[in-house]
């Protein structure tokens, strides 16, 4: 919930901000204790958001100067309650600005190719096996090279024919290459580490890869097979879970259930109403079962992805089957094509964004930043410090020199920035431990200058981005007044709302004709559709025979001729049949659609009002809203408002030409 309200307040914020770019003519059109705010902004935010506002009344001029009052009242009231000081305000802004700032990051150019290699690649999926064998990314040059020898001794072998499953559960280190023989089954782009994918999409069906380095160490691949990516399907399904418990006799009660359901569906029920009627997956079973549609690799199941892509025509229906869920009929709903570019675009960029790909494009800034920003280095400088760093360095026991005055002088410079050799001294020390430091010094030092540089530079450009892109600065004003929004209406109306118990009591019963249950019933459910097997369900339920009985003696001989169902139902639900008054006792047989149905109501329950603990929920939901419309009015007390009218009305004069 408290996400959903941030949401909220950053929208508000994106809705009410001035952006700082855009330059026109502008007049005061109101202020707050002062405070000015002009017209050209208040133009530019009621254009740039005229077709996101859905509710008429806010498109009228002198509504929409109301809402932007009020918004500005709030911002005025976080100032002055100095929210804008709290470190949990300043930290999230900082969050922010570096999630923004990651868009302005990057290299656009090489970001495209990535995106069109990823896409082409994403059109197949591909079945491979591989031998790995473990390496640590910081090894020791010498280890790194018995490692290799090892990997490409194990090509050699797979290459003149060895069996590749054989040479995987000998000697991959890989821990599931003892059960699979290496085989990691169908895979596609962005599935794997990028370097394995690249190797895997560069192999040949039936060949065996070079031995290719990952951050896991040296792997062999060998791919069997390469397919059409199979796209996204839309399947129904109806599932009795797993017991929590493990209970074996519920885990077999389920088995038989399943089985009841699917002989249901054969004999010509709908699948839709025995999905709302039976399954237990509750985020589908309203909807008769359907699910979102899904892509190969995206579900947990591959059982149930395999039985998802193998059905070919629309409607057709499953037989049962086990995941590791629980159990399933699933009937396809439709087959959908893979995406197209654009389609898949916003996906890929995100991919990328956590993916090894991103070094290529940190390597391509990197080298954009340095050709932006000419550094200038004193290259004396640099040959004392280069004598300054010795052997020790590799033992982890190099200090500074004693002496550091002859290194406090400007070592580089870039941009408005100067940095001394002092600075880069201290950066080398800060590098010490890291592990597999390069030999011999000069190429240790050379090697730590070249990442201390891209490191300056990256963060000189981030910390203008302000200045390089003033759309940049306008969405971080956005931003800075959202979260000064969200911490104020979290203060002052959603905190209250929760903890004022009093004046939530009383909101409550001021308005509790707004909270009432509709008459709710407690019945057990019968259907079958031959009207001669409800009538029988009829006569054993009249004298008194349980649900179970009841099945036991009409489902007979394999066939399924009742189902039954039981529970508190409040008047209107779906699992209640329409035709049937509703009172205590037992029913006559009736008939909807298809179904012929006996009902015994074991409580009546009246309509009437919800207890407070019943309707919680909702109610602290609307007396929010009570409190935020009383609030702006009592901000408006607090704070002095001054309207200039004749710039108002000259506003609405020239918006409407």
């Amino acid at each position: 919930m408290k996400m959903n309200k941030k949401h909220f307040c950053l929208g508000i914020s994106l809705l009410f901000s001035a952006l700082a770019f855009a330059q026109a003519p502008k007049k005061v059109l109101f202020t707050v204790d002062e405070n000015p705010y002009y017209t050209d902004e208040f133009v530019r935010v009621y254009n740039k958001n005229l077709d996101l506002v859905k509710d008429e009344s806010q498109k009228d001029l002198d509504h929409y100067l109301e809402l932007f009052v009020g918004y500005k009242l709030k911002i005025n009231k976080a100032n002055k309650l100095g929210l804008q000081n709290n470190s949990k305000y300043q930290n999230e802004l900082k969050s922010y600005r570096t999630q923004l700032a990651k868009n302005y990051l990057t290299d656009s150019e090489v970001t495209k190719e990535l995106l069109e290699e990823g896409y082409a690649r994403s059109l197949k999926e591909i079945r491979a096996s591989h031998i790995l064998l473990t390496l640590d990314e910081n090894a020791q040059p010498q280890d790194t090279l018995a490692v290799y020898n090892q990997i490409v001794e194990l090509q050699k072998r797979a290459e003149q024919g060895e069996d590749f499953g054989t040479l995987a559960q000998n000697y991959s280190q890989d821990p599931s290459a003892k059960e699979n023989k290496g085989d990691l089954g169908y895979f596609s782009a962005f599935r794997m580490v990028y370097p394995f994918e690249s190797a895997a999409y560069q192999t040949k069906v039936g060949a065996v890869s070079k031995p290719v380095r990952t951050r896991f160490g040296y792997h062999i691949i060998k791919v069997s097979d390469i397919r059409d990516n199979r796209g996204d399907v839309t399947v129904a399904h109806i599932m009795l879970m797993n017991p929590a418990d493990g209970n074996v006799e519920e885990a077999e009660k389920n088995k038989t259930t399943i089985q009841e359901i699917y002989s249901k569906i054969q004999q010509g029920e709908e699948f839709e109403v025995l999905a709302k009627q039976f399954s237990q997956d509750k985020s589908s079973s309203g909807k008769g079962g359907v699910l979102n549609r899904f892509s190969s690799g995206q579900l947990s199941s591959e059982e149930f992805e395999t039985v998802a892509f193998s059905m070919q025509k629309p409607n057709e229906i499953s037989q049962p089957f086990q995941t590791q869920f629980g159990w399933h009929i699933m009937k396809l709903i439709e087959k959908h094509p893979v995406k197209t570019f654009e389609e898949a675009k916003s996906e890929m960029e995100n991919k990328i964004s956590r993916d090894e790909r991103s070094r290529k494009i940190t390597e391509s800034l990197n080298e954009k930043l340095r050709a932006k920003y000419p550094v200038k280095r004193d290259e004396k400088l640099y040959s004392k410090i280069k004598k300054a760093v010795n052997d020790k360095y590799y033992t982890l026991t190099w200090e500074l020199p004693a002496d550091t005055k002859p290194f406090e002088s400007e070592f580089i410079s870039y941009g408005n920035t100067k940095n001394t050799g002092l600075q880069f001294l201290n950066y080398l020390l800060s590098q010490q431990k890291n592990p597999n430091q390069p030999k011999p010094i000069a190429n240790l030092v050379d090697f730590h200058y070249s990442n201390y540089l891209d490191i300056l530079l990256n963060q000189y450009y981030n910390d203008n981005l302000e200045n390089e892109f003033p759309e940049f600065g306008a969405v971080m004003e956005e931003y800075r007044d959202g979260l000064l929004l969200f911490d104020l209406m979290e203060k002052e109306i959603w905190e209250k709302s929760k903890t004022d118990t009093l004046g939530l009591e009383a909101f409550y019963k001021a308005s509790s004709g707004k909270y009432m249950w509709k008459k709710r019933y407690d019945v057990i459910i019968i259907s079958s559709t031959k009207e001669a097997i409800a009538k029988k369900a009829h006569k054993l339920m009249k004298q008194g025979k349980k649900v179970d009985e009841i099945k036991t003696a009409l489902n007979t001989n394999g066939v399924i001729n009742v189902m039954a169902s039981s529970g508190v139902f409040e008047e209107g639900n779906e699992a209640l049949p329409k035709t049937i008054a509703y009172k205590k006792g037992l029913s006559d047989v009736v008939k909807e659609g298809n179904y012929y149905y006996v009902v015994q109501t074991n409580e009546v329950k009246e309509a009437g009002p919800k207890l407070l603990d019943e309707c919680k929920g909702r109610v602290v939901n609307d007396y929010q809203h009570y409190l935020e419309e009383n609030w702006v009015a009592n901000l408006k007390q607090e704070f002095k408002v001054v309207v200039n009218k004749e710039n108002f009305e000259e506003v609405k004069r020239q918006m409407k030409k």
